[in-house]
């Protein structure tokens, strides 16, 4: 009967140890994930790919790269969502930039002006379907002070609140340039 009950504590000691392994080894591809995750938000990745250069230049000609207050903006500020379970759908769909990226298909400026107009309206969309997310993070109608507005801005933030308005319905091309539609589109 010892020899068993010395084999049952045995046993509980390996299950124990698999147990702490496996703790250990979750925290460790937590942390390297968050790691991941934060890393490719940083502005240097996204502009490491050719085809973003192009609309940096444009980025850092508006209020969201040099202003007065000195707050910046950056790429993920505006594309990549903070709550996690959208922030890992937007990253997994970020495929199809790499993709377009190894294939060439925006590589040089000619090529990238004839794909702005779907890319625009794709972010557009999703931004759209997401009631501008990513603008409130940082804008967000109940924190303005409409007071402080000129004239204009006061009068159409104002409406946008009482029409239901998101951010991107009037705030197209804020950070790169309002591509041209299509005369395709305009038929």
């Amino acid at each position: 009967m010892d020899s068993n009950s010395g084999s049952g504590k045995s046993s509980k000691k390996k299950y124990f140890f698999i147990l702490i392994l496996v703790f250990g080894a979750g925290i460790i591809f937590s942390g390297l994930f968050n790691v991941g995750l934060s890393a490719t938000d940083e502005m240097e990745f996204c502009t490491t790919c050719h085809s973003m250069k192009i609309n940096l230049e444009e980025y850092k000609e508006t209020p969201h790269y040099k202003n007065t207050s000195g707050v910046r903006a950056t790429c993920a500020d505006c594309h990549v969502p903070k709550s996690f379970v959208p922030k890992i759908i937007t990253k997994v769909m970020a495929y199809k930039d790499v993709m377009h990226e190894i294939l060439g298909t925006l590589d040089t400026k000619e090529k990238y002006e004839s794909h702005r107009w779907e890319m625009a309206n794709r972010v557009w969309d999703k931004m759209k379907a997401t009631d501008s997310r990513e603008c409130r993070s940082c804008h967000d109608y109940d924190q303005m002070d409409l007071s402080e507005q000129d004239r204009s801005a006061r009068k159409r933030h104002a409406k946008a609140v009482d029409q239901g308005k998101t951010c991107i319905d009037c705030h197209k091309g804020i950070a790169h340039k309002e591509p041209d539609e299509p005369e395709k589109d305009r038929e």
